[in-house]
């Protein structure tokens, strides 16, 4: 493999690293409550504007939680907003994003 393609393959693979270590502080930091509703498990990360979720159990309330944190991080990328530490973990700035599906 030429040298030139093993580097972005593995700078890929340390930002992948880098988002999913996000997305794990983030979600140490959700503070869950139980509401009168259909889904009654909600779920909010203080400190990033927007970040919420439910769901009808806990454990769902905590995966769902984890697609918003993405999807608020992808929107946030693309836009070039600010995304703020979480504890020791931050999004360094990208100089492309790339988003297959």
């Amino acid at each position: 493999m030429r040298y030139d393609k093993y580097i972005r393959r593995v700078r890929k693979q340390e930002g992948y690293k880098m988002i999913t270590e996000y997305i794990d502080a983030a979600l140490s930091k959700a503070k869950y409550e139980i509401i009168d509703d259909e889904e009654p498990y909600y779920g909010e990360v203080p400190g990033l504007e927007g970040v919420w979720a439910s769901g009808r159990t806990l454990e769902e309330c905590r995966h769902n939680l984890s697609e918003v944190i993405d999807g608020w991080l992808v929107v946030r990328l693309r836009r070039g907003l600010s995304i703020p530490a979480i504890g020791d973990r931050k999004i360094e700035e990208l100089k492309r994003l790339e988003v297959s599906g």
